[in-house]
């Protein structure tokens, strides 16, 4: 059972010092005797053309230092601060409150006053919300996104391993390794939100800068892990930062000599084409989608264009694809914490013949056919987890494409 944090004997003067900061509690109010107005109308005025946070303060700074570390110490994948509900932790999927007393719209927005940067503050103010990275001494590297709801501020925050791992350390298939050795082609690490693609992305990368000498460009919105060259060249690009969107950094980049490029996420058809183009002219790609597995990446990639444009794209992707990576994570059996389920399409001979012939439905096949090839259907990964211990039968089942195929083949390697 995660710990909650314990209770603090200054717990209460604290919340006091957040109200009275932000103008809720009178200034000579003893703390056990004002009462605090949660509506959004103290919360401070929207003025066009966006919104402004209070000023930053030490009590918010304390506050927030107490939560990013207890959550670290719960081994928590997020923290969740929105105003009416508990500071609530992500600890092996599941969601844990860190303290008793609820957060109010006040503390909220001092916590979020805490997070954000300066040099954000102004996108905050004209959008509402912001994505950002930053680390921390003693509780290490956390994505942001810091957003209005319900007329108060709010902020999840994705805690972030200290240093990128190893495949071996994160339980991935030796067979990913293969992707980090390819001069060029597009690697696709997908899955639904908070599956850990990025950390596969970061492992992918990890195994590259350790075996290779090569320029390496990520973009990424915000950089989350940053890697130490070795023998390489490394730069970092985030969006907002040093580059307007997604297409407008790759069109720069390609006039830039990469060897691999690392984006975050292609999330629209420009970015899209100018990755698949960027395969096919000789760069390593990696990047992820939001898709569940090989079948739907093709789709989600060819739905993205035009009509009459899916023909040449077809025969683009057949060209420039190395290899769709699927993957959801499942909690350990023995409760610390989560391991990938990884379901892994090589771009064979055959694997490009039915995506330039739309012949979509039929990639799932391939994963059965030709596992000399590195295929790894999602069951047989489930298979090999509940063989090593590492994730409970009963739950692996209810996550396989085929249960009962999934049992057979339990069977067979049993």
């Amino acid at each position: 059972m995660t710990k909650r944090l314990r209770p603090d004997p200054d717990l209460e003067a604290l919340i006091q010092r957040l109200n009275r900061t932000a103008g809720l509690v009178p200034a000579g109010a003893a703390a056990g005797e004002a009462e605090v107005d949660p509506t959004p109308a103290r919360l401070p005025a929207a003025t066009h053309p966006g919104w402004s946070l209070p000023g930053d303060d030490e009590a918010g700074r304390e506050w927030l230092t107490r939560l990013l570390s207890a959550a670290r110490e719960a081994h928590a994948s997020d923290l969740l601060l929105v105003a009416g509900t508990r500071p609530t932790a992500r600890v092996n999927g599941r969601l844990v409150p860190l303290e008793d007393q609820e957060l109010a719209p006040a503390t909220t927005a001092a916590l979020c006053a805490a997070l954000v940067p300066a040099t954000h503050a102004e996108r905050l103010a004209g959008a509402g919300t912001v994505d950002f990275a930053q680390a921390r001494p003693g509780i290490g590297r956390f994505r942001c996104n810091v957003h209005r709801t319900g007329g108060n501020w709010s902020a999840a925050l994705r805690l972030l391993p200290e240093r990128a791992l190893d495949l071996e350390a994160l339980h991935l298939p030796a067979a990913l390794g293969r992707f980090a050795e390819l001069e060029y082609g597009l690697v696709l690490v997908t899955g639904p939100t908070g599956t850990g693609k990025s950390t596969t992305l970061a492992a992918l990368m990890r195994r590259i800068l350790a075996h290779r000498s090569v320029h390496v460009i990520t973009i990424e919105d915000p950089v989350e892990y940053t890697h130490p060259p070795g023998q390489s060249v490394v730069e970092h690009v985030e969006i907002g930062r040093d580059a307007r969107s997604f297409a407008s950094a790759l069109r720069s980049v390609l006039r830039q000599d990469p060897d691999v490029l690392l984006i975050g996420e292609m999330r629209d058809p420009e970015s899209i084409s100018i990755a698949i183009t960027a395969a096919e002219t000789g760069h390593l790609v990696l990047s992820t989608l939001h898709t569940g597995d090989a079948p739907q990446t093709i789709h989600r990639i060819l739905d993205s264009y035009p009509a009459g444009q899916v023909e040449q794209v077809r025969t683009q992707l057949s060209i420039s694809l190395a290899g769709i990576v699927s993957q959801q994570l499942l909690p350990r059996a023995d409760g610390k914490g989560r391991v990938p389920a990884v379901e892994v399409m090589v771009a064979t001979h055959a694997v490009r013949n039915l995506i330039r012939q739309g012949k979509i439905a039929h990639l799932r096949s391939q994963l059965t056919l030709e596992r000399q090839a590195g295929m790894l259907s999602l069951d047989s990964s489930l298979v090999r987890l509940v063989q090593q211990g590492l994730v409970d039968r009963e739950l692996a089942r209810a996550r396989a494409r085929i249960p009962d195929e999934f049992e057979a083949l339990l069977q067979r390697r049993s």
